[in-house]
């Protein structure tokens, strides 16, 4: 039975591991070829081990075990030249763009808000904020061009619904890429190009489930409320996937400009 993605191309950022190769190969499994990339390096502000080349091989050969077919290529979601120059890889093997997957993020952490240092403030809007629209400039054109319509879904957070303490930068720029959802599923409904956002709590990926993350989220948790309603730590990468592809199909043709929970009730508290 063809899967509900059959003859679509997805692009997915932060593809390496995590939320990121999970979604590509969910994709891939509803029958979309994939288009995939992850920076495979250490960033100077962030405190945890990051994805690398060896790991986005493995969301490949999970792609292609898939039937599918994968174009994948070591880029930084900051270096404009290099995404647009992925996607027109892509677009020329694939033939078309109908989905994009703006995932790729950092976490990092500080004592507060104005302890913070403009390196960790300027590399965390750069990644989470510019990134994501740096990742929609260049795809957005080959979408409308192609003339199919199709589905953006940008990952935000459960944090940009509540002040988490020490990850100001990180909420900031999880609440302004709603505020770029919005002007973009405005800008891009006459195309019939819909664009949303996704809002997980914590999920269980290598950037959230490590000693530093932890030890922050507990440091957080004595001045907010950091539980789920529901009786789960953390949400897994496949809740969000299925999410996303739900947004992609066709079952989701109507729905724009919707930040989507898939969040345990971590708001409700």
């Amino acid at each position: 039975m063809p899967g509900r993605l059959q003859g679509k191309v997805a692009l997915v950022s932060g593809a390496a591991r995590g939320q990121g190769r999970s979604h590509a190969v969910r994709l891939a499994r509803e029958g979309a070829d994939i288009i995939a990339f992850d920076v495979c390096r250490r960033l100077d502000t962030v405190p945890y081990p990051m994805a690398n080349s060896e790991d986005l091989e493995a969301t490949a050969k999970l792609v292609k075990d898939l039937d599918r077919r994968i174009v994948t290529r070591e880029a930084d979601v900051r270096d404009s030249a290099a995404v647009q120059a992925l996607i027109d890889v892509g677009v020329s093997e694939f033939g078309r763009l109908d989905v994009v997957c703006a995932n790729a993020d950092i976490i990092g952490f500080a004592e507060n808000t104005w302890t913070m240092t403009e390196a960790e403030w300027g590399e965390m809007i750069a990644v989470n904020l510019t990134g994501v629209w740096k990742t929609v400039k260049a795809a957005a054109p080959a979408m409308i061009e192609a003339g199919n319509g199709g589905s953006i879904v940008i990952t935000s957070s459960a944090g940009d619904m509540k002040g988490v303490p020490g990850i100001a930068h990180y909420v900031a720029a999880k609440h302004s890429v709603v505020g770029l959802m919005r002007s973009l599923a405005n800008e891009l409904a006459p195309h019939s190009i819909r664009v949303n956002t996704v809002h997980p709590t914590g999920v269980n990926t290598p950037m959230t489930a490590n000693d530093v993350t932890m030890q922050a989220m507990s440091a957080a948790a004595e001045l907010v409320n950091m539980l789920n309603a529901l009786p789960v730590e953390m949400v897994e990468p496949m809740d969000l996937s299925d999410a996303i592809v739900w947004l992609a199909s066709e079952e989701a043709r109507d729905v724009t400009g919707v930040s989507l929970p898939v969040n345990a009730g971590f708001v409700q508290w």
